[in-house]
């Protein structure tokens, strides 16, 4: 088994379908899709149950109660028994050559943590592409967060298995800075593999409470003293702006 695809679901039933059909729609197969359920309440489990009979490359791991994304996804990785680790949420999409191609990318350079660009989609329209550049620093992603966790990849053999930090939002952002702290740059791909779902409720459409975690993460897990927070935290905000501004010129 070479890649271990991680993937939380918490009340996905309008979308969980669409999702998993992209990945088996994948043109590199020696995969593994490790669907956790985090207790869901809508129709969801039983879709999961059909594609886990459909294909055994397909395993479902079901939460005894309602435990937030970063302790699933982390169920996922402690159970992944692939070489690379990547993840996919329960609404997103995977062009079919992703795989194919980042693990290209990953074995012809021998990095060790990857990420590529991907396209946004809102309702059933691409509005946007987020490009990435050639490669990442630890002290450069926190001005910004260049890393979709949907186009991520990494090498459990040069990296060990590296899990999400347990706090309640913005736990990939973390990892990726964790992750950074032991290598000096994720490398990236800017070639749009995946395709990220914008939706009005996600913490990252809330403009105000992803600000709020973004300083958390600062702070608490970062722990950075105040000023450096804030000297991060105004890049932050600096890059959001011009993101913004350029997503509506674009419109």
């Amino acid at each position: 088994m070479l890649v271990s695809i991680i993937t939380p679901v918490h009340n996905a039933y309008d979308h969980i379908e669409e999702t998993i059909d992209s990945v088996l729609a994948q043109t590199f197969s020696d995969w593994e899709l490790i669907l956790v359920d985090d207790k869901s309440s809508d129709d969801g489990l039983e879709i999961l149950k059909k594609y886990e009979n459909k294909d055994s490359r397909i395993k479902l791991l079901k939460n005894p109660h309602n435990q937030g994304a970063a302790i699933t996804r982390n169920k996922g990785i402690e159970l992944a028994k692939g070489r690379y680790i990547a993840f996919l949420d329960s609404d997103d999409l995977w062009k079919p050559t992703k795989l194919e191609k980042q693990l290209e990318f990953i074995k012809k350079n021998e990095y060790a943590f990857t990420y590529t660009a991907y396209e946004k989609l809102k309702g059933n329209k691409i509005v946007g592409i987020q490009e990435v550049g050639e490669k990442v620093s630890h002290n450069e992603l926190l001005k910004t967060c260049s890393i979709g966790c949907l186009t991520v990849m990494y090498d459990t053999h040069l990296l060990g298995k590296m899990y999400m930090p347990i706090i309640s939002r913005r736990q990939d952002f973390a990892l990726w800075l964790k992750i950074l702290k032991e290598i000096p740059f994720a490398y990236g791909l800017n070639e749009p593999l995946s395709i990220y779902r914008l939706r009005q409720d996600s913490i990252s459409g809330n403009k105000l409470k992803a600000a709020k975690y973004q300083w958390r993460v600062y702070r608490e897990f970062e722990n950075l003293n105040f000023f450096e927070a804030g000297y991060y935290f105004i890049h932050y905000s600096f890059f959001g702006v011009l993101k913004t501004y350029f997503h509506k010129r674009k419109k």
